[in-house]
């Protein structure tokens, strides 16, 4: 409990909470004396500079209520977060906000909110388990693959003397015309083109088809309706076509030859043998992470977790709005995604609720299992942790921006989430340490013999754990 504001808890049906919050005199007064600062920022009044209008003064102008509400939408969201964290609770989805008054001159501010929480789970004895674990294999598959990956980033275009063909690449001038007029970005000169990979307008590549080095070819297509350049949408294009050049795309033979050249190997079986070792690398350790994954899962069966559907979809719109989050991160709009898998948001989210249900039931036995087990998170944890996920992104931070991260995540009320999950990834290991490994095919028929009076087994998917 902080002095900035107290809090009372309710607990309500279907894992849902009201926290009713009073923030205290003094932080609405500094609230209100920041919120004028800034404002006056960008007031402009006779006989000051422009941002240097002082508080007082912005009150007297503007008025406290104003000021007031100003405050609170840039100071709620921190008293949001600082009322959670002293409440205990790990929040799912948007809570339910009632503020109905603002205060007088001196006087608390008081609001509540509703919102839906994780719901508390019922430990088994889940130390001891077993657990299904394959062993680590080299798929002989993924290395020609690789091969073939390889081949293909070594091969070579040689010009040839015949019409060109399908996965041929041509030379070529092309200029397009819409209504007997150019238009801008309808015309090239020496653009390479392979034939069959659909890089232009549908249609274009097979009239080059059985056309040679200095042949000339009027392609007849039409844009698509929904064509980005809305001027063009729709519409009938010409293009007349100059074809320079055949070339034929020649893979080098998997052979000894190929190994020196893709890495100075000796031979071929040299190679394969290095790239056998780094894919049994890799399977060791999915192996690692498939075990992990099923050790919480074996926890979680021998417990009992009362998940309710509305809980569940309110935790597949949060799992959709942190996978947006990252479309939009690396680039992709996320609308986009959606278009490319064909589904409305909606259909997207109903189709993770399974996902959903299943995080939900890791997420509280993994935190019923660390309150019981009483595991303590140390600062310095907390700071390798963060050290690792910068190394991760690539940021590179020092030591002392680790520190000042560190600070904001306290000051921000984040500092409760960071040492639940690292909590949580010492509950795992916690888990995986006391697991029995069994065959995994030993695993699964023991899953699959089950009574009326059982429930049936939850058969694993790769969705979220505290390490992924």
């Amino acid at each position: 409990m902080t002095d900035t504001l107290t809090t009372k808890r309710t607990d309500l049906e279907d894992s849902r909470v009201r926290v009713e919050v009073e923030v205290d005199p003094g932080s609405v007064d500094s609230a209100v004396s920041e919120a004028a600062t800034a404002l006056g920022h960008d007031l402009k009044l006779p006989g000051f500079r422009k941002g240097k209008v002082p508080a007082p003064v912005v009150l007297q102008r503007m008025g406290r209520e104003s000021v007031l509400d100003d405050a609170i939408r840039r100071s709620l969201p921190g008293w949001y977060a600082q009322a959670v964290s002293d409440a205990g609770i790990v929040t799912i989805g948007d809570p339910q906000l009632d503020l109905s008054e603002v205060p007088e001159k001196g006087a608390a501010l008081a609001f509540s909110f509703e919102v839906a929480v994780r719901p508390e789970a019922t430990l088994g004895d889940y130390k001891g388990l077993e657990v299904g674990r394959r062993e680590p294999a080299v798929d002989s598959t993924v290395v020609d693959g690789e091969l073939e990956r390889m081949r293909e980033s070594m091969a070579k275009l040689e010009t040839v003397e015949r019409p060109a063909a399908e996965g041929d690449y041509v030379v070529i001038d092309f200029v397009g015309k819409v209504e007997g007029e150019t238009f801008e970005g309808g015309d090239a000169r020496g653009f390479v083109l392979e034939l069959g990979s659909n890089r232009l307008i549908e249609g274009f590549e097979p009239q080059l088809e059985g056309a040679s080095a200095g042949d000339s070819r009027v392609v007849e297509v039409s844009f698509p309706e929904e064509y980005r350049a809305e001027h063009l949408a729709g519409k009938a294009v010409t293009f007349d076509v100059d074809l320079k050049e055949v070339k034929e795309k020649v893979v080098p033979e998997l052979d000894d030859d190929f190994a020196v050249g893709a890495g100075g190997f000796d031979s071929l079986a040299e190679l394969r043998a290095d790239l056998d070792s780094k894919v049994l690398d890799q399977d060791t350790q999915q192996v690692e992470n498939e075990f992990r994954e099923a050790a919480v899962d074996a926890a979680v069966a021998v417990s009992k977790v009362d998940v309710p559907h509305d809980l569940v979809h309110t935790k597949a719109h949060e799992m959709w709005g942190e996978t947006a989050q990252r479309l939009a991160a690396q680039g992709l709009e996320p609308q986009r995604y959606l278009e490319m898998v064909g589904q409305s948001e909606e259909e997207f989210i109903t189709e993770h609720e399974g996902d959903a249900e299943r995080a939900l039931a890791r997420e509280s036995v993994l935190a019923a299992i660390l309150e019981a087990e009483q595991i303590d998170v140390s600062e310095e944890e907390v700071l390798d942790a963060l050290r690792a996920a910068a190394a991760q992104s690539g940021a590179g931070q020092s030591d002392k921006a680790i520190r000042r991260a560190l600070e904001r995540a306290r000051e921000a009320g984040r500092e409760e989430l960071l040492l639940e999950d690292i909590g949580m990834r010492k509950v795992v290991d916690l888990l995986v340490e006391s697991a029995k490994p069994i065959p995994i095919e030993q695993a699964k028929a023991r899953d699959e013999l089950w009574t009326p009076d059982q429930d049936e087994p939850a058969k694993p998917k790769e969705i979220w754990t505290p390490d992924s």
